[in-house]
């Protein structure tokens, strides 16, 4: 019988791991990097697309240029790991239903991603594809005060910095962003949510090595494959 892979994620001071179940990814949640992208961060609600589970891949993995794109972007973000099931949760409730933190990379084919935005398309093949997730172990809320409010993020292209911002410039925080899409959907433990990105959002070339740091929550590291020669 056929068995699927079911992609995972460590948890900090824990020899289990988290099976993932779906990823959500909130779309131009930073101001700055709203404009940079041509739009207006105070005109919309917030908005969603996904990735597929397996699009997860662990710090220190090697990960092919992919395919059908030539604007291969990065994208710094704070993941929420969700250990319990939410429906409509009340945001001041939110810290009950998170299991952890974690730094990720939201990788992106921006060229296929903007044709399709232009086009009023589906963006999955710009942000869906494989090992399109980097991520860092998932550090357990336990080890946090309260939901993470304010500290620095940044992402580095081969020790350069890129992105440099705190989570305080966030437009909707972690506890409105884990309520408006309970409101849409019941989460269930294994739901991962990227929840944006800082601006200077930019590309990145075969052989880059690439490394997005939360403060407080941990790193993530990845490298492209270099071209073949």
């Amino acid at each position: 019988m056929f068995e699927p892979t079911i992609a995972t994620v460590p948890v900090e001071g824990s020899a289990d791991a988290m099976p993932v179940r779906r990823i959500f990814c909130v779309g131009r949640n930073y101001a700055a990097h709203a404009i940079e992208m041509g739009q207006d961060p105070k005109a919309d609600p917030p908005f969603f697309f996904t990735k597929p589970a397996d699009a997860v891949v662990m710090s220190g993995t090697t990960i092919p240029y992919p395919p059908m794109t030539k604007n291969f972007h990065y994208e710094a973000e704070l993941v929420v790991a969700i250990g319990q099931e939410a429906t409509s949760i009340d945001p001041a409730s939110v810290e009950d239903v998170i299991l952890g933190f974690a730094a990720g990379i939201d990788l992106t084919r921006r060229d296929l991603q903007l044709e399709a935005r232009d086009k009023g398309r589906p963006w999955d093949f710009g942000k869906g594809f494989d090992a399109s997730a980097p991520i860092s172990p998932i550090r357990p809320r336990s080890h946090f005060d309260s939901v993470p409010e304010a500290g620095s993020i940044a992402l580095t292209v081969n020790g350069e910095t890129r992105q440099s911002a705190d989570l305080s410039d966030m437009i909707w925080g972690v506890r409105d962003i884990v309520s408006i899409i309970s409101g849409y959907v019941t989460l269930r433990p294994g739901d991962l949510i990227f929840t944006g990105t800082p601006e200077n959002v930019g590309p990145l070339s075969p052989g880059d090595d690439v490394k997005c740091t939360v403060e407080g929550v941990g790193s993530v590291e990845v490298s492209i494959a270099a071209a073949e020669r």
